[in-house]
């Protein structure tokens, strides 16, 4: 039996689990609302299937703090929010970009972490190449 991941903030199971591509849009579209959804479509001119657009219905959007609960209290903060909000968008125009993801304030921890990381490996290392040199030049005295 494959396990469904859980997404990193809210601990849901999948966030956006639908059994289709139409159910999986109707998920969506009961968190993100359909006015996003709209605009996206009349931006890119396009255009709903009556059926899917009948099965989508009008949904407003749904804050984020709605998912929040005793279980995923601890992983959520502002900035948790804030680059959810920023990636969770109908428009990939919108999203943020990769780059930008990455230096998001979400982040921060994870690079200061990962800087730390290789402070301590250079620091080793140049402690490696000191010896390294210091008995290469013990070598080149004792043989003299």
């Amino acid at each position: 039996m494959k396990k469904k991941k859980k997404t990193l903030i809210f601990q849901k199971e999948p966030f956006f689990y639908g059994h289709d591509n139409h159910d999986q849009l109707v998920k969506i579209a009961k968190v993100l609302g359909t006015d996003e959804l709209n605009a996206y479509l009349k931006k890119y001119h396009l255009l709903l299937e009556p059926q899917l657009e009948a099965l989508v219905g009008r949904h407003s959007r749904k804050p984020w703090s709605r998912f929040i609960n005793g279980d995923n209290q601890h992983l959520v903060s502002p900035e948790a929010i804030d680059f959810l909000d920023k990636l969770l968008r109908y428009d990939h125009q919108d999203r943020l970009t990769e780059k930008e993801a990455m230096a998001h304030p979400y982040f921060v921890q994870v690079r200061a972490a990962e800087n730390s990381r290789m402070r301590a490996h250079c620091i080793n290392d140049y402690g490696k190449l000191a010896q390294a040199s210091m008995a290469h030049k013990l070598a080149a005295i004792i043989q003299v």
